[in-house]
């Protein structure tokens, strides 16, 4: 405790967890209030920005909305932005609010490197059609297959997509004249996992869209989502007007199967797992419970597993379903899914799912566990 600290208050292990300094307006504590789960975080966080710091309460999503745009407006002014479409909900978001700054200037890319869920590259390019962006589907599938063969370490298959989708968009962005800026949907807890920007935070992942470009493209980035939780996306995002499903989208990550492959990438390891999830998905949605997850994966694990279909005896591969429910995607808990409904889905997978004699339900909440696996 410095010696002109007044303890305000303590924990069983924490003796000084929070203390102000005598004769200013200067409190530390030891504590996240800014994670969704903390009890009273939000009121802490309120307490002192409003009656401490004086700070007006004035965001709402539709100033941010309309500051951004101006922002945006400034920034890009005429130039042409390329923008990387996934379907998510944080590049869609994205999207609409550089196509409300910059209209036909904004050109957006979809990509499929073949690491999609079952069907998506189309059913999201329809997704797209009646909302006013100008979007070109770009199928580079064979491209990232040759980049990950033989790939197994997490890091380097979010280097290897990383690169490879980097080289798609050079190639793409030279097809549209004087292309200046790679827009992305970047929002903060990607970068808060990815690079210790404000903070002594540690990076958890590299995947995210955050960080440099090579000097041999020459694009300056822009990512208007860059300040906001995953929660603050989805108000932003139901103030632009979009669709309400689309919203509600779970997140899939930029690498997409890849890092829900363990080990390394192969043809049948990316068939099986995108079977697998077409079950999982189409079953929550039957069930009602697709709503109540804000995130269900589908993991492909490196192991093989005793067991018997008919009177024959099988030696297939094991997947692992999860099912966390979020609102920031700082923090999660694990979804506690009906009995009744996970013995229906795992039935349902190894029935018809050739190759998958096992499922098994991940029960880890983040932290310690992250929502992916790699």
């Amino acid at each position: 405790m410095p010696t002109n600290g007044i303890r305000l208050a303590s924990t069983h292990d924490v003796e000084n967890a929070a203390y102000r300094i005598e004769g200013e307006t200067t409190y530390a504590i030891q504590f996240h209030p800014e994670v969704y789960h903390s009890t009273d975080g939000k009121q802490m966080l309120e307490n002192f920005l409003v009656k401490i710091a004086e700070v007006p309460q004035n965001f709402t999503p539709n100033a941010f909305v309309e500051e951004i745009v101006t922002e945006m407006k400034e920034k890009i002014g005429n130039d042409k932005v390329v923008l990387g479409l996934s379907g998510g909900v944080d590049s869609t978001v994205a999207a609409v609010l550089l196509n409300k700054a910059i209209g036909k200037n904004l050109y957006c890319i979809f990509v499929n490197n073949g690491l999609l869920r079952k069907n998506e590259f189309q059913s999201v390019l329809n997704q797209y059609k009646g909302m006013g962006l100008n979007v070109k589907g770009v199928d580079a599938s064979q491209r990232f297959y040759e980049a990950l063969a033989g790939v197994t370490d997490p890091e380097l298959k979010r280097k290897a997509i990383g690169n490879a989708f980097i080289e798609v968009f050079d190639d793409e962005a030279h097809k549209i004249e004087d292309v200046k800026w790679l827009a992305q949907g970047t929002i903060y807890p990607d970068v808060i996992e990815s690079v210790s920007i404000k903070g002594p935070s540690a990076t958890i992942k590299s995947h995210h869209n955050v960080g440099g470009l090579p000097d041999y493209m020459k694009l300056k980035i822009v990512e208007p989502l860059r300040m906001l939780f995953k929660d603050e996306v989805r108000r932003v995002g139901a103030t632009l007007g979009i669709d309400p499903e689309l919203l509600g989208r779970h997140p899939f990550p930029g690498p997409g199967l890849s890092i829900r492959i363990l080990g390394d990438i192969t043809l049948e390891k990316v068939r099986i797992l995108q079977e697998v999830d077409a079950v999982f998905i189409d079953g929550l949605k039957a069930a009602g419970l697709y709503v109540k997850s804000m995130a269900s994966r589908r993991y492909f694990l490196p192991v093989n597993s005793v067991g018997v279909m008919g009177d024959e005896r099988t030696y297939e591969k094991v997947v692992a379903l999860r099912a966390v429910e979020s609102t920031d995607g700082m923090t999660a808990d694990w979804v506690h899914l009906p009995y009744d409904f996970l013995m229906k889905v795992s039935n349902d997978i190894i029935n018809k799912v050739k190759g998958v004699n096992r499922v098994v339900y991940d029960i880890s909440s983040k932290p310690p566990a992250t929502i992916e696996w790699e």
